[in-house]
């Protein structure tokens, strides 16, 4: 066939299969305009689904009656003129799409009034963009949009859409997720002439939890942390839920930035790497977060739904939010309860604990002879000795050699705390004194407010961790050279990019050199990663380094064995623990990062309140 121009409806039509997936994408689209005009409620009615109506109602600005057509026309804004315009994009919408391709697959009426006219205007649409005769309305300020039979003009893509339930589910988790993007504006949302949500606008910090709740739960606000970090010109904002407050899917992960909701990579990787210690296996954080920067250092432009954003210092971005995250993490610990807000400006040397000043007392561990008679002298501070293993792990007849050596390696890295401890000091620790040692399990602290169980191997397995990872990341890497060096066949640009970063590799207790065009030797390596496949670890890194300009395999895999080295040098569970050393461990934990949940993301303590005992024993009633 010859070149020819297509139809403008047509035209139309095939923008709307990218802007218009389901009925939630047009409410998404209807709603985003209502935002960039100002609106401060926000209406919206919806029929079997959003197959039959989608209207939405808003008192925004309106729309001057001379520009009714030109709304309804592709590639026609109000949001940007200039290219400068479209570098630092601050308004939800601005291609100029949404309305002509939503007109194009439905029978749409649009209804404005701007404040000082006389009447609204009401024009109807066929996506032809002809033939807009505008009508007087009685209609308050603000715009109305009618969207009526969608797809009834494509029945392919009609057949397309899923069952009423479903799709109208789509469009409520939708406006739950713009509620929460939004605090100053109302919403209402009803399906078939029946109210489900009704959102007031929330001013202050108590009406934003009270939003938050009703969308994610009273539970998620009792178990998060409240977030405000701000550096290099960066902002991250809102709630992330403690690591125990998990969930097996990613539906309760929303990020948004400059208001906009976005699914982005680099995102989810930052925050994914923030939680990889103190997460259980295949579950998901949950967070609420809000990030702030430049618009001109995001590009909104990269995805026709603007579904996705990029970022132009993708690492910064990245770094910044791993720090917010991680550091909030880190903060938990004991006296500090989980709805406080995080430190704006983190530093390892702020105290963050109740007893900062307090070290502990260190005490030889029990032994006992055959008639269970306690023959050990309490008078060598000692914690870290290799106990015999528990009942319920593992049997092992000794450790790995690789573990062995790490210990031997590490042991000598960090001193032990000097002892001291006074009457006063110790009233004031929020895991309070141990009172006994169940099941030679767990530990029974009582408190001013409650009481606290503690499993002992899992809190000590995390105070080892963390003190190997300190030393780890502060100290020299302790590395080894190998008898045969490691000759490595890579490609011209990872060879390259290995001599460029040998410094980096360097540091991290790799000795990498070039020996050719293609041709990478590896020399020296970690103590850590002995037993590990180094040809493959230096493959993945140099792949990591190249497609994201960073990579944190290295670091994934030497505190997978710095865990299995805190694990195996750990107080292990069913040995006998005398109330000295419970409470060595007590104060130990009221120091330590993460302290919330060992290694494998279970949880090291919980706590009881005397409210919570009175419940129980219905005292009061």
């Amino acid at each position: 066939m010859r070149i020819h121009s297509l139809p403008t409806q047509l035209i139309n039509q095939i923008a709307a299969g990218e802007v218009v997936e389901r009925p939630s994408s047009v409410v998404k689209e209807l709603v985003e305009n209502c935002f960039d005009a100002g609106a401060s409620q926000v209406v919206i009615e919806i029929e079997q689904g959003g197959a039959r109506l989608i209207k939405i109602r808003d008192n925004g600005c309106g729309i001057v009656k001379e520009d009714l057509p030109l709304a309804l026309s592709r590639h026609a804004t109000s949001k940007i003129s200039s290219l400068k315009d479209l570098e630092q994009v601050v308004s939800m919408g601005f291609r100029g799409e949404a309305l002509p391709s939503i007109s194009s697959v439905s029978r749409l009426t649009l209804i404005s009034r701007i404040s000082d006219a006389d009447c609204a205007w009401r024009v109807n649409a066929d996506g032809s963009e002809q033939n807009f005769d505008p009508q007087p309305d009685p209609h308050p300020q603000g715009t109305t949009i009618d969207v009526r039979d969608l797809f009834y003009n494509t029945p392919a893509r009609r057949k397309f859409l899923k069952t009423e339930k479903t799709e109208f589910a789509h469009i409520e988790t939708l406006i739950k997720r713009m509620a929460l993007s939004r605090f100053d504006i109302g919403f209402s949302l009803s399906h078939n002439q029946k109210e489900i949500l009704n959102l007031k606008p929330a001013a202050t910090d108590s009406e934003q939890q009270q939003r938050i709740a009703g969308i994610c739960g009273s539970a998620f606000i009792e178990n998060s942390v409240t977030i405000d970090f701000a550096a290099s010109g960066l902002q991250l904002t809102g709630w992330v839920g403690l690591p125990t407050f998990s969930r097996s899917q990613q539906d309760m992960q929303f990020f948004y930035v400059n208001g906009r909701l976005v699914r982005d990579k680099l995102v989810s990787h930052a925050v994914k790497q923030a939680y990889q210690d103190v997460l259980f296996h295949g579950r998901y954080p949950v967070f609420v977060l809000y990030l702030t920067l430049d618009p001109t250092l995001v590009d909104v432009n990269a995805h026709p739904a603007k579904l996705e954003v990029r970022f132009r210092e993708g690492r910064l971005v990245h770094d910044f939010l791993f720090s917010a995250l991680h550091r909030s993490l880190a903060n938990l610990r004991p006296g500090h309860g989980a709805s406080q807000q995080a430190d704006s400006e983190p530093s390892p040397q702020t105290p963050v604990v109740l007893n900062a000043t307090s070290t502990v007392v260190w005490v030889e561990p029990v032994h006992e002879n055959s008639h269970g008679q306690d023959v050990s002298q309490h008078t060598k501070p000692d914690f870290d000795v290799k106990p015999s293993y528990s009942s319920r792990m593992p049997q092992q007849a000794s450790l790995p050699l690789q573990v062995e050596e790490a210990i031997q390696a590490y042991a000598s890295l960090y001193p032990k705390p000097e002892p001291m401890v006074s009457a006063t000091q110790q009233e004031a620790m929020p895991l309070g004194h141990a009172v006994a040692h169940l099941h030679n399990i767990y530990i029974l602290s009582e408190t001013p407010n409650g009481i606290i169980l503690v499993d002992a191997h899992a809190a000590h397995e995390r105070v080892t961790y963390e003190r190997l990872k300190q030393q780890y990341q502060n100290g020299t890497v302790p590395s080894q050279p190998l008898l045969l060096p490691i000759k490595i066949t890579v490609s011209a640009a990872e060879a390259d990019l290995a001599e460029d970063e040998h410094a980096f590799f360097n540091t991290l207790g790799f000795e990498l050199n070039r020996s050719g065009p293609e041709t990478i030797v590896l020399r020296s390596i970690p103590i850590l990663l002995g037993n590990t496949d180094m040809e493959t670890l230096v493959r993945d890194v140099l792949a990591d380094l190249i497609e994201h300009g960073m990579s944190q395999r290295i670091q994934e895999k030497s505190n997978e064995i710095l865990a299995k080295v805190a694990c195996h040098g750990s107080v292990r569970a069913h040995r006998r623990l005398t109330v000295d050393e419970m409470n060595a461990l007590l104060r130990d934990m009221e120091q330590t990062e993460r302290i919330g949940q060992c290694n494998h993301g279970r949880p090291t303590w919980i706590e009881l309140s005397t409210h919570d005992l009175d419940k129980f024993f219905l005292r009061g009633q």
